[in-house]
């Protein structure tokens, strides 16, 4: 018997996937905006959009309510509409921070209005490495170059190493730095998981290269590479507009970081994977991951909020995940939830009882805020047991995490 439920259309939703590429529109907007009504509000159209307005679409329309069926899953994998929908992404995304930084070098703006514009470029940046987890989890080259571009606005390259090899092996247990512990604070979490996924991330690729035997400082090392392209992209926009737009070219930069930083937060606060006698984690499933089956921000954030079919199957793509009736289900949106995470004891009455819900009142299934200070990487918190491990969601053979 099916977790899922089931829709007759083959995708109702294929042609609302084009406001997916209302994010990076919005870099390209707002001098637009403000030259045609006067209104500098425009300069900050990014956490307007994010913030305000998708989270009131998102309760004035509700749900989602379709999945694809498994007879149109091969269509849909190959239907390379939808990959355009995320390439698309990218130049519209760089052409924004072109006409950025040409603003912020000027004179004619004032101050408020150039941290109006930069927190909009930060807000497009942090959705941009949502796309380049898309095209990050794909085995053809070009995407996963694709992947790298995209991360070279927030200067976040290092993500494509640690997402792939380290938050997916880890998810939902105190061993990954970007999965969140219950009782953990937003602004507890953002430094742990920021430095956590950094070191996690060099100690991989380090790893990686060396069963290769090749040395850090190799063409081959990804890290580098996605590097590279953040500074090539940095020092060309310092050469050709000067050194007044560092400071913003800063701060869009760690509003990016920060933002997919608070998506993570969001993602599996509190779940904890179970363990073998043997010790090793069970194979992550949809219960391990908070769902929102919002359509205003499912289309926004290309199924980023199906986020327990992407974990139980990382090979699917955006247009092919479906929504679990095991997930645990938020009770927002994603774009709803960033902000009340944003005010922690606003997030604990939303979202505790709800994690103590999940395990049925059991304290000890839960992934718990560590109580020692000495190392705040590793588990120091009970092993929990191994016997009650959910069932499996089916997968699509040759499906998997790389």
């Amino acid at each position: 018997m099916t977790v899922f439920k089931n829709t007759q259309a083959r995708d109702p939703k294929r042609y609302l996937w084009v406001f997916g590429l209302i994010a990076p529109g919005c870099a390209l907007l707002p001098s637009q905006l403000v030259a045609h009504t006067g209104l500098e509000l425009f300069w900050w159209i990014g956490p307007i959009i994010v913030f305000v307005v998708i989270p009131l679409l998102d309760w004035a329309v509700g749900d989602d309510g379709s999945n694809p069926r498994d007879e149109d899953y091969e269509v849909l994998s190959n239907d390379r509409y939808y990959r355009w929908c995320t390439y698309l992404f990218l130049p519209m995304q760089f052409i924004g921070l072109l006409i950025a930084g040409y603003l912020w070098s000027r004179t004619e703006l004032s101050l408020v209005d150039k941290l109006g514009l930069a927190v909009t470029l930060g807000v497009v940046s942090g959705i941009g490495i949502n796309a380049a987890h898309e095209l990050g989890h794909r085995v053809e080259h070009m995407e996963r170059w694709f992947a790298k571009i995209a991360l070279a606005q927030s200067g976040y390259g290092h993500f494509f190493v640690e997402h792939n090899r380290g938050h997916h092996v880890r998810v939902a247990t105190p061993e990954d730095p970007a999965s969140a512990r219950f009782g953990e604070s937003l602004w507890e979490f953002l430094p742990r998981s920021m430095v956590g996924g950094f070191r996690s991330a060099l100690a991989l690729e380090q790893e990686r290269l060396s069963r290769r035997g090749k040395g850090f400082f190799s063409l081959e090392n990804h890290l580098l590479q996605a590097w590279s392209m953040s500074i090539a992209l940095f020092g060309t926009m310092i050469v050709v507009f000067g050194p007044l737009v560092i400071p913003f070219l800063a701060l869009q930069a760690l509003i990016g970081a920060g933002l997919l930083e608070t998506v993570n937060y969001v993602e599996h606060y509190g779940l904890l994977r179970r363990r073998r006698p043997n010790g090793n984690y069970v194979r992550c499933t949809p219960r391990d991951s908070w769902n929102s089956d919002r359509l205003v921000t499912n289309i926004f954030l290309f199924h980023l909020q199906r986020h327990s079919d992407h974990h139980a199957n990382p090979g699917r793509r955006y247009q092919t995940l479906r929504s679990s009736m095991q997930a645990p289900q938020l009770p927002a949106g994603y774009a709803t939830m960033v902000v009340l995470a944003a005010v922690p004891p606003l997030w604990r009455a939303v979202m505790d009882h709800r994690v103590i819900d999940h395990y049925g009142g059991d304290l000890t299934l839960v992934n718990r805020k560590l109580r020692s200070k000495r190392n705040p990487f590793s588990n120091t918190g009970p092993m929990p047991p191994a016997d009650r491990t959910p069932a499996r969601m089916p997968e699509k053979a040759g499906e998997g995490s790389h």
